[in-house]
Order: structure tokens, then sequence, then C-alpha cells
């Protein structure tokens, strides 16, 4: 074998190593983040209402003028508002 090859073959094996670990890295690191991100801030937003396992929304007159359409449509779904 001579020395032409033995760079060609080098230059293949480090090109296919190169692609392969970049193409693992987009693939997999977006999973790793949200998984790890989303137990983590559920953790850290959950209310006192919330970690009883049922959510009481506020239904005062004051608390119902300021708040938007989207918020109260989760409210009325017996969800954890996620919109301001």
């Amino acid at each position: 074998m001579n020395l032409m090859s033995r760079l060609m073959i080098g230059a293949g094996v480090a090109g296919s190593l190169l692609t392969g670990g970049v193409i693992g890295a987009t693939i997999a690191g977006p999973l790793g983040v949200s998984a790890a991100t989303s137990s983590s801030a559920a953790a850290t937003a959950a209310s006192p209402a919330a970690a009883s396992g049922t959510f009481v929304s506020n239904e005062t007159a004051a608390h119902e003028a300021g708040e938007s359409a989207a918020r109260e449509a989760q409210e009325n779904a017996g969800q954890m508002p996620t919109v301001p």
C-alpha cells in the first residue's frame, strides 16, 4: 500500500467519523436537553394548587378582567395556564 492510498483511506475514515458525530449530535442533542429542562422547569413552576393534584382557577372579577381569552380557555379546561 503506497502513501497516497493510506492518506485517502485515513481521510475517508476521519470524514465518516466526523459526519456520524455531527448527525448523532443533531438528532440526540435536543432530546437530552429538552428532557432535562422540562423536568426541572416543571418542578420549579409548580404552585401549591398544582402540588395537590388539582388546579383551581381564580374566578374573581378583578382577575377575570385582566386575563386573555387563551388563559381563560386553559382555566376552563382545568389546565394550569401557560399564557399570560
